[in-house]
């Protein structure tokens, strides 16, 4: 018998997601993913000076806005035709690797874990930990009062196959505290060099406005250096933990099994040489990317904009009652392709290319841990595994960066705004591939598209029919009780979905919701 299950919304991920599964003998046979908000922010861009979009696409969302300065700087940098110096450089890929520390951290820890630690464990403690009895009294009052929203965040949940060992939930559960001052830590790293979290003010056009001292460097090394180490003996060996513990979840949310990276952190000025190359995994083979293939389709989501657009051409006009639409996010598609974005898609293409040596020997390592084939990357587990072995990559790197400042130096390069021009920025945020586009006429910005990573992987079904990858994961996955769908939710987390990134709020009557005076 076929059940149709509703999760809306799906929390425990940047924003809310709905997604529809339909159940047949235990299976999921069908998916929808819908993204239920409108993103207006390229509206609110246009006619306004080029200067403000690294500003203002950074409000797109509070997790990655390091990731939308980068994509919006990159972009000007290529209307303007400027090159940043150096320092410049160097600045911008450590605020952007502080950005995927604290972000991968974040997912993993926060968000993602709880879906198989048993956090009731905690009432079992007997320890001595100050932290951890502070925790345990917390709940226990909690659960004491009777409340229906008792303990919230972590209850009520699912039911479902948590970890039945108390000792290890409760090391998770410490990691859970101490992964929250790694975040602050990395926070406070991206600072040092980005002015502030969220929102940096110091990555510009041309470089970045923050002067490198000697001062600097050192508050980001201590800092790094502690970040580097949780990655290295926490981090890394708990995702290896929870991958022994449910060896199953590497066959489980296959999705589309073709991959895209744009690549992200440039080696060089001119930006042709990244820590992790661009390029794409389609139909079994490594390829070469080219932006041209990039096109986004409308017909199942609420836009009555033209479909199949390249984002240089791309429009954003919102049509809420658009019949037979279920989506406020488009579906991008690569060469008309479906393909997955994120650090699976980073990973992987760094090591079916040989684009950085370090990455493909983390996931040679971990895939011999497991006798596991390369295809068991595509799945629930080798999103996690992917994760991690990338926030180690990035930490090291990070830490050869900040030794390569030269205090004193210029880290920015002046620029004048053209009076026509169009431009193109391409990087990758923590959950995956990310891009801005923009036109420039009479120095004013004409048009300004942004494709983000969960508009590719909680993309709806295009043009052709064909489902999203995060669609496609869904399929297949097993659910004891289309009660308690957790394996669901297993499968939708492993992508970090940034539904914050993907839509915004609107009313369909523009009416307006609230005004605020800044001071």
């Amino acid at each position: 018998m076929k059940t149709t299950v509703v999760i809306d919304p799906i929390t425990r991920i940047e924003g809310h997601l709905r997604v529809d599964v339909e159940v047949e003998d235990g299976k999921v046979t069908d998916a929808r993913a819908a993204g239920e908000m409108f993103r207006g922010i390229e509206g609110i861009l246009r006619g306004r000076n080029p200067v403000d979009a690294q500003q203002i696409t950074q409000r797109i969302c509070g997790v990655c806005p390091a990731s939308h300065a980068q994509a919006a700087t990159l972009n000007l940098d290529n209307a303007f035709g400027v090159t940043p110096p150096e320092n410049g450089r160097l600045i911008r890929n450590l605020v952007l690797g502080a950005n995927y520390i604290q972000s991968h951290i974040l997912h993993f820890y926060h968000l993602a874990a709880l879906d198989y630690v048993d956090i009731t464990a905690i009432l079992k403690y007997t320890g001595n930990d100050p932290n951890l009895k502070r925790v345990k009294a917390w709940a226990q009052a909690e659960v004491d009062s009777g409340r229906a929203t008792a303990v919230a965040p972590f209850l009520p949940r699912y039911k479902g196959d948590y970890i039945a060992d108390t000792e290890l939930n409760i090391g998770a559960i410490a990691h859970y505290l101490e992964a929250l001052k790694m975040r602050r830590e990395a926070q406070e790293m991206l600072a040092i060099f980005g002015g502030k979290m969220p929102h940096a003010v110091a990555i510009l056009p041309g470089g970045a406005s923050e002067k490198v001292t000697v001062d600097k460097i050192v508050a980001f090394k201590s800092r790094l250096r502690e970040l580097r180490t949780f990655i290295d003996t926490v981090y890394i060996p708990d995702v290896l933990a929870v991958a022994d513990g449910y060896k199953q979840y590497f066959g489980i949310g296959v999705g589309c099994g073709n991959l895209l990276a744009y690549g992200v952190f440039e080696e060089d000025v001119s930006g042709s040489k990244k820590l992790f190359p661009a390029g794409t995994y389609i139909d079994g083979a490594a390829g070469p990317f080219s932006d041209a293939k990039i096109a986004e389709y409308v017909k199942k989501s609420r836009y009555s904009s033209a479909t199949g657009k390249h984002p240089s051409e791309g429009e954003t006009t919102p049509d809420e009652r658009k019949r037979g639409a279920y989506s406020w996010l488009k579906a991008p598609r690569y060469d008309k392709k479906v393909l997955e974005v994120g650090p699976l898609a980073r990973m992987a293409v760094a090591h079916l290319t040989g684009g950085n040596d370090k990455a493909s020997k983390l996931v040679t390592d971990t895939l011999k841990r497991y006798d596991a084939p390369v295809s068991a990357l595509f799945s629930v587990l080798g999103r996690h595994a992917a994760r991690a072995l990338e926030c180690k990559v990035v930490a090291d790197r990070c830490a050869e960066w900040v030794a390569e400042l030269k205090p004193g130096e210029p880290s920015h390069a002046k620029f004048e705004i053209p009076k026509e021009a169009t431009g193109m920025g391409l990087t990758e945020a923590p959950r995956g591939a990310l891009g801005h586009w923009i036109t420039i006429k009479n120095k004013k910005i004409d048009s300004y598209q942004c494709v983000v990573p969960t508009t590719w992987n909680a993309s709806p079904r295009d043009d052709r029919k064909q489902p999203g990858p995060m669609e496609q994961a869904l399929v297949g996955t097993p659910i004891a009780d289309p009660e308690n769908p957790i394996e669901a939710l297993r499968v939708v987390r492993s992508f970090d979905p940034c539904i914050a990134c993907a839509v915004h709020m609107v009313t369909p009557d523009g009416r307006t919701l609230n005004e605020f005076r800044a001071v």
